[in-house]
């Protein structure tokens, strides 16, 4: 989402005149949109900033800090860095070019952290120039499940939709600007609950079937999910819309009951393996990919044992796996039993040696399949070119950087640290997903 978020920035500067560069050195205007997730994340903003004062005292250039620890520690980010000029939370950032303007007329920071009554999506510029081969699209924000761990509810507000009909025009423009396949973006993105034009409510099942009507648009996909809100309609578009891509990020965070009422997620670990279980039936090649968190406050061995059992039921061809991180304000950061960090090291080692392995398998097996590829950028070594399964892998191919853009048939010819290599099918001509 932030890098959907920095696009959309740059879109709203444009008419003021400014452009993307490369390097910070080059830059008049410095923007660090950031993530308040972990506590790792947030640290870096700070170490970032003080590697960027020399550009503000020698240049002159103006250096804001946008997103989620702008929201969570506006004041103290100007304590600790009082060079910025611009801090802004993730609701704000259609008001840019104001502020920018405010800071013309003052001598002080701007800060601006409120949450605005008007959704930030009605005042954003249509965007134009040439879209990635893949492409994000943001269609819903916030989240009211307030598990204990998280600060999103908090930085990224309420649960808030688009309408439909600017997703579809969103969508279209992206396609007409050469995007392929589109993610639709939410913190709970499987609660979106559009209008329609006629004022009818679609969930995400409905919204991809309407997004799948676009011509020229070849795979859909979305992130990330809570399995509270994977309903029935949803499963179905998995089973019957073949732009819908099978693959799908599921967070649990744990497999133990015990942790998972500690963490507030509202379902247990056997609800999720039914869940899962549900969505093979409808897709029967679905691949899963998942969150956990290790070391969370209390989690004892038998606890930790049981997320193991959980991987080693569901299978999860990819994985987000951290050690719990307390976060100012949150329900988990004041709870006793905090887990020592030898013990959060050693689970964490075990859950991603497992974790690993299953993936490890899971693309040893697509060696020798032929599989649809959509070639997104070229390689890094002459004459190669990068793209992607439905599956997410990373597939390398020697071939003209004239099928960029395109989804073509290659055999899985060989396995690499992350990727696979991949050879052409001889058909040349150009498929769908």
């Amino acid at each position: 989402m932030n890098v959907y978020d920095s696009a959309r920035m740059a879109e709203i500067l444009a008419p003021l005149g400014y452009q993307p560069v490369d390097m910070p050195d080059d830059a008049d205007l410095i923007i660090l949109n950031t993530c308040h997730i972990r506590e790792k994340a947030a640290e870096k903003v700070y170490s970032d900033l003080g590697r960027l004062k020399p550009l503000k005292t020698e240049r002159g250039a103006l250096i804001a800090v946008a997103g989620c620890v702008a929201q969570a520690e506006g004041e103290e980010v100007l304590r600790r860095a009082p060079f910025v000029d611009m801090v802004f939370g993730p609701q704000t950032y259609h008001r840019l070019p104001e502020m920018v303007a405010r800071l013309g007329r003052s001598a002080g920071a701007v800060l601006d952290t409120e949450f605005p009554l008007e959704p930030k999506f009605d005042y954003l510029p249509a965007g134009d120039g040439v879209s990635p081969v893949s492409a994000f699209l943001t269609v819903q924000e916030g989240c009211d499940k307030f598990c204990t761990f998280c600060v999103v509810p908090y930085t990224r507000g309420a649960e808030y939709s688009r309408d439909v009909a600017a997703i579809e025009r969103e969508a279209r423009s992206l396609v007409s600007r050469g995007a392929v396949e589109l993610t639709l973006l939410g913190q709970n993105v499987n609660a979106y609950h559009g209008r329609d034009e006629s004022g009818a409510v679609l969930g995400l099942g409905g919204l991809l079937r309407r997004l799948a009507r676009i011509e020229g648009l070849a795979r859909l996909r979305y992130t990330t999910s809570h399995p509270r809100d994977l309903d029935d309609d949803l499963i179905s578009a998995h089973a019957d819309e073949p732009k819908v891509m099978p693959f799908l990020h599921l967070p649990v965070q744990s497999g133990s009951d015990t942790m998972l009422e500690a963490m507030n997620r509202g379902h247990k670990a056997d609800d999720y393996r039914r869940l899962v279980d549900r969505l093979r039936r409808a897709r029967p090649d679905l691949a899963l990919s998942s969150d956990f968190i290790v070391g969370f406050p209390g989690e004892r061995d038998a606890d930790f044992i049981a997320t193991l059992d959980l991987v080693r039921d569901v299978g999860f061809v990819s994985a987000y796996s951290f050690k719990f991180s307390a976060r100012p304000g949150t329900p988990a950061a004041s709870l006793d039993e905090q887990v020592p960090e030898a013990v959060k090291d050693e689970r964490l080692y075990a859950l991603q040696a497992l974790l690993r392995e299953q993936q490890d398998a899971f693309n040893r097996k697509a060696l020798g399949q032929t599989l649809p590829v959509l070639f997104e950028k070229p390689g890094r070594h002459p004459g190669q070119i990068i793209g992607r399964t439905p599956y997410l892998h990373a597939v390398h191919v020697d071939a003209s950087a004239s099928w960029i853009g395109s989804v073509r048939e290659v055999r899985m010819a060989g396995l690499r640290t992350n990727s696979l290599s991949g050879e052409l099918i001889s058909d040349p001509e150009r498929i769908s997903a």
